[in-house]
């Protein structure tokens, strides 16, 4: 009786010990994961800024890492090519060359 009942604990310490280097791998996957989806999302930021600061001069850049489209008169929507994709309103003052960003979002494919 008591050796089964040893036996039964040590079934049930390894599988926790199993359980626990489950919760780990996906605990390291997760965290991986955000790491690289925060790397992701800060350099599509980096490129729609870089192209909301030269946007009065949209005309002269060759490679673009963004979308410029038109909205309005002064108003142009800006969205990175890479994912995660961001979109920005921008309002162009033709006087100054000054822009300023309206509102944003994160545009889901």
């Amino acid at each position: 009786m008591i050796l089964a009942w040893v036996l039964s604990l040590l079934l049930l310490c390894a599988s926790l010990i199993a359980q626990l280097e489950r919760l780990t791998a996906l605990h390291i996957v997760e965290v991986k994961t955000i790491a690289l989806a925060q790397k992701n999302f800060i350099a599509a930021e980096r490129a729609v800024l870089d192209c909301e600061k030269n946007l009065p001069t949209h005309s002269v850049l060759t490679e673009n890492n963004c979308l410029i489209q038109p909205i309005n008169k002064n108003i142009w929507l800006i969205s990175s090519k890479q994912k995660p994709a961001i979109q920005v309103h921008v309002l162009l003052d033709a006087k100054s060359g000054t822009t300023t960003r309206l509102n944003w979002r994160q545009s889901f494919d």
